[in-house]
């Protein structure tokens, strides 16, 4: 058992991440927040004793062997780099700074303090995500030649925000780990096409290459309701097409034969199309968002294990391609 510090006690920290910790054995602490309503409910929930109002005091109580986050992209960056001047491991919503190069400070620091910063990049856990990326590396996939992907969001959180910085920040910066991550490459050479109908409601569409040759296409966009499915992936091999859509529905279509004049047709396994969904009748209290295992992970590194959770150089490279993808938006 490890006891850290949390700073954020906002709807999210509160029902996708604090209830994964004790049952990872951390134990909460400590909490930090400005809204004393929020702390003090958090605080009730989780019977944490000790709170503060700010977030270098929280650093500096006495006790804790890593600290926790989910505020805001600037408080990220300082927070980090004061926990890491501390000497403590952390764990960071993403995204880890407002900027590329301030998420590079933070990889500076953790460098310095050889300490692990664990960044929230939960999509790489969402279990179709995660099904897709293991057949990829199965070896039977073969070479990705183009993905196709769409992540569509509402404009309710970003109208009053007509240079879009929430929905880069928090929604599209996402997808410049995921799909990276997916290829194992970086992304080449980028354009950019992006409409904005009316202030609030953005659609881009963001085509690239890689090295490998791999060609590809994110649609990314403010212009749906969030009561629907939003997520779409489609990665495309030589005969071989995975399809994941809205993280839980996952498909391996393959090469099967005609089977209209075939009197024997039947299901192969070889080569007819699987396909997987999850069981939400189960009782089990799975969580197929992922925020659940991203969590196990986070808590492993922060114990001092060693998993492929990942890290602040994921962080930095997802806001170095965000940033080359703003550069080329005109709205």
């Amino acid at each position: 058992m490890i006891n850290i510090g949390w700073i954020g006690c906002g709807r999210h920290a509160r029902q996708m991440l604090l209830p994964q910790l004790g049952r990872n054995d951390i134990r909460i602490a400590a909490l930090c927040d400005q809204d004393h309503a929020a702390l003090t409910r958090t605080a009730h929930e989780y019977g944490v004793s000790a709170t503060f109002g700010d977030f270098r005091e929280l650093i500096n109580a006495p006790g804790l062997d890593a600290i926790g986050m989910a505020v805001g992209p600037q408080l990220h960056e300082a927070a980090t780099i004061a926990a890491l001047r501390k000497g403590l491991p952390v764990f960071q919503e993403k995204p880890p700074a407002a900027t590329a190069e301030g998420a590079r400070q933070v990889a500076a620091a953790a460098v310095k303090a050889r300490k692990p910063v664990v960044t929230g990049f939960m999509k790489r856990y969402s279990t179709g995500n995660k099904i897709a990326r293991n057949v990829i590396e199965g070896g039977n996939f073969g070479a990705i030649h183009g993905v196709t992907a769409t992540y569509m969001t509402a404009p309710t959180y970003f109208v009053g925000e007509p240079d879009y910085t929430g929905f880069f920040l928090h929604h599209c910066v996402h997808y410049m780990d995921l799909i990276p991550w997916f290829m194992g490459e970086d992304f080449g050479d980028m354009n950019v096409r992006a409409v904005s109908p009316t202030p609030g409601k953005l659609l881009l569409h963001l085509n690239f290459t890689a090295n490998s040759g791999t060609i590809g296409n994110i649609v990314m966009g403010t212009i749906q309701s969030r009561g629907t499915p939003m997520e779409e992936i489609r990665i495309m091999g030589d005969h071989a097409r995975l399809h994941v859509d809205n993280v839980i529905d996952v498909a391996l279509y393959r090469d099967p034969p005609f089977k209209a004049d075939d009197p024997a047709a039947t299901l192969d396994p070889a080569c007819d199309t699987m396909v997987w969904r999850p069981n939400f009748t189960a009782a089990a209290n799975e969580d197929h968002k992922g925020y659940a295992a991203l969590l196990a992970d986070a808590a492993a590194v922060l114990k001092g294990e060693d998993r492929s959770a990942p890290d602040i150089g994921d962080g930095v490279r997802a806001m170095e391609r965000l940033e080359r993808m703003i550069a080329q938006i005109d709205v």
